[in-house]
């Protein structure tokens, strides 16, 4: 197969570069209108309970879907005096006849909106739209408030947030490319030591990511796909092309020189050897970015579509855009060369040295190799799942400094209350069922954790149970007969919702133990209670998140298990490959909590502390990383596999593997650690933590993992990683959807007698 694609590759060079160019001319215009069609949020899924009670509040008391916040601020006047009254009834003016504002609450109408020293206050307008949706309209929004003569404003909430956060990602998606791009270059140049063998990924990365930004423009165009997969797609479109095309572009160097006068036979050999290791990588990547489409959040679903697609954009290019231009080039590849020092080339022996005594003292590098990486994932251990807030952006945005001013003057949790639904298909106002949200009010009320609660039921100092009960019947029949409108904002018959607004932060340990305990109050009669609000949303979305994790992990363990066991017909090799992976994700999960959880390093890398680990960030760094990772274990034992069927000898097939592969993988490793490494330079702290995460994995994977603990399990192991039980040498391809008649025409070419490896597996 791959030894056909090869030759029809360098036949038909000049038509494959040819159709790859028009390819690339239709996506031009297409980039800058990716962004445009790509949507905000997506960490809601219809199957959590928070869910479910913001579409009751929508249906039955009619709460608008999102909302802004503007905010007044100023020492004189104060929110009290009417100058201040006046202006900021001026700047709210224009808003009211913009077409999706349902609601304006002001002070007058809530005085909780002042803060208590009368220097700020804030009203919500409530909008018919999503949070997604809301975003678009904030520069209209903002463009309706009128300037304040002696007033600071600022305009806060969900669709303000969204919109802040859009700008700075693409921001951020071009600070990396201009960082990636120059040093990707450079590590090229050192790698091949020629102008045109270190231009040639570059270019064919180039091609690759536009491609799969347009293909992902027609995805977001029939579907939703999260903001956030731009930078995923970019960050892994790039790395992964550069990797591959490093791959192949070296492995043509090498089959060149074995025949400099049949370029079309050096093209076939490397397509055979490079590309297949290739297709099997960029399957496994597959398979590992594909266990995100399992999930119920957009968000997660989006990601792994944009991974699929830059897998397939990525290696499309590099088995048959860059196997034409290698034709083309021939000898030239070698063109404009630079003295670079030969340190790790195949000819000097460094990389054999290296496996060499690591085999000889297999049990002392592998027991401090493991080690190092358990303890390096040690701080998993006490990882703060949650979901991300306003805080990941950077202090700078108005939605931030938003935020940052309510957190101030109102309380941290002013703008994530929890909301507390109360239905009862008779009615809400039966005695019996207002006694019950009379007693959790008053025990909310009482709770050092909450700041103020608003009920239709209050616990009111020197007022009774029965008072209250009573008091809330009379408010009820006044606003049947419409005397009451702000009553009817928070109940009618069958519904009514309690706010309670936390001290504290929705993401804090305490709002959590808080919200249990509240979800855990048993009611009486046929009165139901659902929950809502910043942290009851924090929670459910780790719960269904991580539920559908593990079975994520199993299916994908279990293809790539699959994938392996075809590619390198060995029981034992995928596994221990999967056990490989496994520990290098677990060292950056670690990392994670030791820098962005507890805050070492923030200065350096210029954020604040979360005092959590974002909820998806473990599941993206899992399904990318099992599939990265694995990149370089497929290709270094498709080394090792091809000395093994040459020689028969496992130790010398492991050391000459290293050795012809060893500067390649940890070259490749180098620039995905370089392209992903630019993303730390984001002000998003969520991107800032994609990048890093995979570029400490990939730096141990091809380093730590690789170079020392690949080779100590290999030797300790022996012929028994190749064994394969009898029955599935029968049924199992003898050569993974390669040629065998080309193998061993390449072996007699090289002067090396083919050695039937299979009847030195150890039988079962």
């Amino acid at each position: 197969m791959f030894v056909t694609l090869g030759r029809l590759a360098y036949r038909f060079r000049w038509l494959v570069v040819a159709i790859w160019g028009l390819v690339f001319l239709v996506s031009i215009p297409i980039l800058p209108r990716v962004t445009g069609a790509l949507q905000m949020g997506g960490f809601t899924s219809p199957e959590t309970e928070s869910y479910q009670a913001e579409r009751v509040l929508q249906r039955e008391l009619g709460f608008a879907p999102s909302s802004m916040v503007v905010i007044f601020r100023s020492e004189t006047p104060r929110a009290s005096d009417a100058a201040f009254q006046a202006q900021m009834t001026a700047t709210l003016a224009g808003i009211n006849d913009l077409p999706y504002v349902t609601g304006i609450v002001t002070p007058a109408l809530d005085p909780n909106l002042v803060s208590d020293d009368g220097d700020t206050a804030y009203v919500v307008v409530s909008i018919a739209l999503p949070d997604e949706d809301a975003q678009a309209i904030v520069p209209e929004f903002e463009a309706a408030l009128a300037p304040a003569a002696d007033l600071e404003v600022l305009v806060g909430g969900g669709p303000a947030f969204n919109a802040d956060l859009e700008h700075v990602t693409q921001s951020d998606l071009q600070r990396a490319e201009l960082i990636a791009f120059p040093f990707a270059g450079l590590v090229l140049l050192i790698v091949f030591g020629s102008v045109v063998a270190a231009a040639v990924p570059l270019v064919v990365g180039a091609a690759g990511v536009a491609v799969i930004l347009s293909l992902l423009y027609v995805a977001a165009s029939n579907t939703d796909v999260s903001i956030f997969a731009l930078n995923l797609a970019t960050m892994l479109g790039l790395g992964l092309a550069i990797d591959y095309s490093l791959f192949i572009t070296s492995r043509f160097r090498e089959e060149l020189r074995q025949t400099p006068d049949d370029i079309g036979r050096a093209v076939e050999r490397t397509v055979a050897t490079a590309g297949r290791a290739v297709f099997f990588s960029g399957l496994t990547v597959l398979i590992g970015l594909s266990g995100l489409v399992f999930f119920s959040f957009m968000f997660l679903r989006s990601v792994g579509i944009a991974g699929v697609i830059v897998v397939l954009g990525s290696t499309l290019a590099s088995l048959t855009l860059l196997p034409a231009v290698l034709g083309i080039l021939g000898p030239r590849i070698d063109r404009w060369r630079v003295p670079m020092p030969a340190f790790g080339r195949v000819g000097d022996g460094f990389w054999l040295r290296l496996s060499r005594w690591v085999m000889a003292h297999p049990v002392l590098v592998l027991v401090p190799t493991l080690t190092l990486l358990l303890l390096l994932g040690s701080p998993f251990r006490h990882a703060n799942i949650s979901s991300p807030d306003v805080t990941i952006l950077p202090e700078s945005l108005p939605s931030r400094q938003g935020f940052e001013v309510l957190a101030a003057e109102f309380g941290r949790g002013e703008l994530s209350p929890l909301l507390l639904v109360f239905q009862s298909p008779t009615s809400v106002f039966r005695p019996q069922h207002l006694g019950q949200i009379h007693d959790l009010t008053q025990r909310l009320d009482e709770d050092p954790r909450i700041d103020r609660v608003v009920s239709i039921v209050p616990a009111i100092p020197g007022v009774s149970r029965e008072q209250s009960i009573a008091l809330a019947g009379v408010q009820q029949g006044l606003s049947v007969l419409g005397v009451n409108d702000d009553f009817q904002r928070i109940a009618n018959a069958n519904t009514t919702v309690v706010f309670a607004y936390p001290r504290l932060l929705p993401n804090d340990d305490r709002s959590k133990a808080l919200l249990a305990e509240i979800r855990a109050t048993a009611l009486t009669g046929d009165l139901s209670l659902l929950v809502t609000g910043g942290t009851a949303g924090i929670v459910d979305v780790v719960e269904v998140m991580y539920r559908d994790f593990p079975i994520a992990i199993a299916l994908v363990m279990a293809a790539t298990y699959f994938v392996l066991l075809i590619l390198f017909r060995s029981l034992l090799l995928p596994l221990k490959a999967i056990v490989m992976n496994s520990l290098s994700i677990l060292a950056s999960y670690g990392a994670l909590v030791w820098i962005f959880q507890e805050g070492n390093l923030s200065g350096l890398l210029g954020f604040s502390a979360l005092g959590f680990v974002e909820a998806s960030l473990p599941v993206i760094l899992f399904c990318v990383l099992f599939g990265l990772s694995m990149d370089y274990e497929v290709f270094l034992l498709s080394r090792v596999r091809e000395e093994w069927e040459r020689t028969g000898d496992n130790t010398e097939a492991v050391a000459m593997g290293l050795q012809r592969s060893g500067r390649i993988i940890t070259s490749a490793a180098l620039l995905v650690v370089v392209v992903t490494a630019s993303f730390v330079t984001a002000e998003v702290v969520l991107i800032k933590a994609v990048g890093l995460g995979i570029a400490i994995a990939v730096f141990l994977d091809a380093t730590v993992v690789r170079a020392l603990l690949v080779p100590a399990t290999m030797r300790l192991l022996g012929d028994w990683n190749w064994w394969l039980p009898e029955p599935l040498r029968r049924i199992l391809p003898a050569h993974a959807l390669d040629d065998a008649g080309h193998r061993h025409e390449s072996e007699g070419i090289r002067g090396t007698p083919s050695i039937n490896a299979s009847d030195r597996y150890p039988r079962a």
